[in-house]
């Protein structure tokens, strides 16, 4: 049995798509926020022992959960970017979670993650000196487009992969990427992102489509749609 994990959730941003004042991790999918289908996901996996959510300051909305099945929920204060609230995140965790114990990372808006890609992601990733992440093959033919609008050349698609979360690295390790790329400037708009700035690969393991980000309305609506066909 692995030891367990605790897992960073980024959740200060304002998703502006959506239009309104409510954050989109906030709005209800089903009976529930779309937020607690995302930590119900995490928590329900026996390694994960707890989560730390990023919050934006003077969050009106945060429901002020403190633990899920029977595993803790801790908040910090966010930054002004995704990464930056990822490294308060880490700063902000356990004194318990070593150095270089592994840490998830994982996106407010994907309520969808299935348990089996959860944890195949940490049976391969923590064999692993660097760490992995969940990611999908590219399956659809690329355009480039010009600045008209027209097709300047379709792009091979061979070796692509969208890059989805959890991603699992080390937290000092993950912690370091972070602040260098930060003081150098970076925009990092993920975690595997500032890892490969230092020379590092970490290892890719596919996981399901239907692990989605909710981006949109109709992202939302999607989610709702496969809500309503789970067994109760």
């Amino acid at each position: 049995m692995m030891a367990g994990i605790w897992a960073v959730v980024p959740a200060a941003g304002r998703g502006t798509r959506f239009g309104g004042a409510t954050p989109k991790q906030y709005l209800l999918a089903g009976d529930r926020v779309l937020l607690a289908h995302t930590l119900e996901a995490l928590l329900s996996h026996p390694v994960v022992a707890g989560v730390m959510v990023v919050i934006a300051e003077n969050d009106a909305d945060w429901p002020g959960w403190q633990s899920l099945a029977d595993k803790p929920i801790l908040t910090c204060i966010g930054g002004a970017t995704r990464a930056g609230s990822v490294l308060a995140g880490l700063h902000a965790l356990p004194d318990d979670v070593r150095a270089d114990d592994f840490v998830l990372v994982h996106d407010a808006a994907r309520p969808n993650l299935a348990a089996a890609d959860l944890g195949r992601l940490l049976e391969v990733g923590r064999a692993d000196p660097v760490g992995a992440i969940l990611a999908a093959p590219v399956r659809d033919t690329l355009k480039r487009a010009g600045d008209d609008g027209g097709i300047d050349a379709t792009e091979p698609r061979e070796r692509l992969w969208r890059a989805l979360t959890p991603q699992l690295f080390r937290r000092h390790q993950l912690a370091r990427a972070l602040q260098e790329a930060a003081d150098a400037g970076v925009d990092i708009t993920d975690e595997a992102m500032a890892m490969e700035r230092q020379g590092l690969r970490p290892l890719l393991v596919e996981g399901s489509e239907d692990n989605f980000k909710v981006t949109t309305p109709a992202d939302l609506s999607r989610f709702e749609f496969v809500l309503s066909r789970r067994a109760p």
